[in-house]
């Protein structure tokens, strides 16, 4: 790996194309820290004590790098984007246009990619109106003007001009953030959007790295095992992301061979990669995302201390759906890895009916050896990723929940979850990919040139 980077740096156009990455991943950086307008100072340390005891901002705050605790122009990071990209993905089996462009080739892809853009601008106000609403209500509960999160109380009906001001700053901080990824997919070293994403997270981790220290420093001799076993469990955990995303089982393929007049096509084999993890870290997302919804509303309602039947319904959600309430630390869990294992599934079946790949087969004139072309090779396609996807998906549930377990025999809580450590470990590896892609294509074509 370490090869592969001197190669890449020595070589001037992918050393181009690495400082402009570079400088894309630090422009995102200075658009974190730009507040939105309107914004009232003397409350962001009460915003940030709000992020602790939020789940659903917590999550949002990740794919914001930190943006949302500044609440920047970039307090939404990406994600709108992300879900317009998911929406688009389940929407393609059940519309017929949708699937033609889908096989049209690179006009079809770019067509579905401007779909997928005008798609986020709703999207985009939706979640920042709903987000900022939220936060304004949970550091202002008594709508008091003084506690407001803004110096004009965010309001559509009252003060609709300064309210909608903000909400359009965020989304074009958002726009903004997708423009600089594509940026990186044209002139950098591409994967644009996940490593903004990868960036965000990784500008956070000197932060926990102090955090882990001053918590060691300020501990006893358990406090200091523990934080040694937090780094053995964090880097068996890397050992396992990596094997299984990079897990495959290769189902072999045969051509047949076509003569068309003096010349002889196909007749050679290949190999049909299927992966262990089809679906990535999009399960985690869509489970976590589920799972905290039911107690983000209940918290609007429940006042602890408060009687009456209304109140109790909401806090049962609340400590329900919370792996910090009273009695539903097990039941959270145990709901998050079932979501993550059938979020898995059937992610992996969506990803796999678009493919076509018994389709595409049969019309290039290959066949699976032994099996019959058509119907019965799309059984035996999803046959096979049915039984590998299992210990994909186990894994997920597994990494959905380790954090719990982890701070369950360590005593160590560091900010960085699990869903961050797949992005970071899985964009990583991609990129050393695309690199060693690069570097193999530019030594082909050295060789011609001797």
């Amino acid at each position: 790996m370490l090869q592969a980077v001197l190669r890449a740096i020595q070589l001037p156009d992918l050393r181009r194309r690495i400082l402009f990455t570079l400088g894309m991943l630090f422009l995102f950086r200075l658009i974190a820290h730009i507040p939105v307008p309107n914004i009232n100072p003397t409350t962001l340390e009460q915003l940030r004590q709000a992020l602790a005891t939020n789940q659903l901002a917590q999550l949002l705050n990740l794919f914001a790098g930190g943006a949302l605790e500044n609440f920047s122009v970039a307090a939404m990071g990406v994600y709108p984007y992300i879900t317009a990209q998911i929406i688009m993905q389940l929407l393609q089996p059940l519309i017929p246009a949708l699937q033609e462009l889908q096989k049209e080739g690179e006009q079809g892809r770019l067509r579905l990619n401007r779909y997928q853009l005008w798609l986020t601008i709703p999207l985009a106000y939706l979640q920042a109106y709903g987000q900022t609403l939220t936060l304004e209500r949970t550091i202002n509960p008594n709508n008091d003007p003084t506690a407001s999160l803004f110096r004009t109380p965010f309001d559509l009906a009252a003060n609709f001009l300064p309210t909608f001001t903000v909400l359009t700053t965020m989304v074009a901080g958002t726009m903004l953030l997708i423009w600089l990824g594509e940026q990186i997919n044209e002139r950098g070293i591409g994967n644009g959007i996940s490593i903004i994403i990868f960036g965000g997270i990784v500008s956070r981790l000197p932060g926990l790295i102090i955090q882990g220290f001053q918590i060691s420093q300020a501990g006893d001799f358990s406090t200091i095992l523990g934080l040694i076993g937090f780094v053995a469990i964090a880097l068996l955990t890397i050992v396992g992301i990596v094997l299984i995303q990079e897990g495959q089982r290769r189902i072999r393929v045969q051509y047949a061979r076509r003569v068309r007049g003096n010349k002889v096509y196909g007749g050679q084999s290949s190999f049909i990669p299927l992966k262990v993890n089809s679906a990535g870290m999009i399960p985690l997302i869509f489970a976590q995302s589920i799972i905290i919804f039911p107690g983000i509303v209940a918290s609007w309602f429940y006042r602890p201390g408060a009687e009456g039947i209304g109140n109790a319904i909401a806090g049962f959600f609340y400590n329900t759906f919370n792996p910090t309430g009273q009695g539903g630390g097990i039941v959270y869990m145990t709901l998050l890895f079932l979501l993550t294992v059938g979020f898995t599934y059937f992610y992996t079946v969506v990803i796999f009916t678009q493919q076509d790949l018994a389709e595409n087969l049969q019309r290039n004139g290959g066949f699976i050896p032994g099996i019959r072309p058509g119907k019965k090779t799309e059984e035996y396609l999803m046959k096979v990723l049915n039984r590998i996807t299992l210990a994909g998906a186990l894994f997920l549930g597994l990494i959905a929940v380790l954090p719990f377990i982890t701070q369950s025999i360590t005593g160590v809580q560091i900010g960085l979850g699990s869903t961050a450590l797949l992005i970071v470990v899985g964009v990583a590896v991609d990129t050393m990919r695309q690199l060693e892609a690069q570097l193999i294509m530019r030594d082909y074509e050295g060789f011609l040139t001797r």
